[in-house]
């Protein structure tokens, strides 16, 4: 995987993912010399973690049969208050809304994402704790 950075202004930077070639505008806050353009580093940091378990995990719902509807993944980050200010606690909640959406089936697909095929996941949590949690709402 290759991706690349072009400097705009301030601290902006467009990036680009090569395989995809799909963009997105990064920047810093105001307070630190940002001109607030773009997702933050870290917010993309969290996104990808978010995106690579929300994608196994729905993979696997539907290889299961369950009947989901929607799927809304939340990552919540806390930092150390010192530089680097790295994440000290991870959360990640799974929001599934669906027709008699078994518990264990969604139980199983978070395992089996954390555990095995969430390459985001297994790489943060050897520097940082993550827990998970789920909420099923039914139609």
């Amino acid at each position: 995987m290759q991706v690349a950075l072009d400097w705009t202004k301030g601290l902006n930077f467009r990036g680009k993912g090569m395989s995809s070639g799909f963009s997105v505008d990064v920047d810093a806050d105001s307070s630190v010399g940002g001109t607030e353009e773009g997702l933050r580093p870290m917010e993309l940091m969290a996104l990808g973690l978010g995106a690579c378990t929300g994608m196994d995990v729905i993979s696997i719902l539907q290889k299961k049969r369950q009947d989901v509807k929607a799927l809304q993944v939340k990552v919540t980050t806390q930092a150390a208050k010192e530089h680097p200010k790295v994440w000290t606690h991870v959360l990640i909640e799974f929001i599934i809304t669906g027709n008699d959406v078994d518990a264990a089936a969604v139980e199983r697909a978070i395992q089996l994402s954390s555990e095995k095929y969430c390459p985001a996941q297994n790489m943060i949590k050897m520097a940082v704790q993550i827990d998970t949690d789920y909420e099923i709402i039914p139609l």
